[in-house]
C-alpha cells in the first residue's frame, strides 16, 4: 500500500510542476487558478510522501518520488508544452525509469 501512496505522490508532483508551467503561460485570474492548483498538488504530494515514508526507507522513497516527478514532468513537457523529444532525452528518461524500477525491486 505504501508503494501505491508513493506512486500517487509522485503523480501529484507531476501535477504541481505542470501547474507551474501553465501558470507561467497564463495571466490574471487564470494564472491564480494554476497557482492554486500548484498549492493543492504540492500539499497532497507532500502528505502522501510523508505517509509512505513511515514504512519505506526515506532514501528509496525520496528517490522514487523525485524520479516519478522528473519522468512525468519531462513527458508532460514533451506532450503538453511541445518540448523536443530528442534521442538523448528519451535515452536518459529510460535510464531513470529503469533506476526507479531497480530501487523498487531491491527494497524490502
Amino acid at each position: 500500500m505504501n508503494w501505491i501512496l508513493l506512486i500517487i505522490a509522485g503523480l501529484f508532483e507531476v501535477g504541481f510542476a505542470t501547474c507551474l508551467g501553465k501558470a507561467k503561460e497564463s495571466t490574471g485570474n487564470t494564472s491564480l487558478l494554476w497557482y492554486g492548483g500548484f498549492l493543492v498538488c504540492l500539499s497532497i504530494s507532500m502528505l502522501l510522501l510523508v505517509k509512505a515514508t513511515k514504512e519505506l526507507p526515506i532514501g528509496t522513497a525520496y528517490a522514487v518520488w523525485t524520479g516519478i516527478g522528473a519522468v512525468g514532468s519531462v513527458l508532460v513537457g514533451i506532450i503538453v508544452f511541445k518540448e523536443p523529444a530528442t534521442f538523448w532525452r528519451v535515452f536518459f528518461i529510460t535510464t531513470l525509469i529503469l533506476s526507479i524500477v531497480g530501487l523498487k525491486i531491491v527494497t524490502k
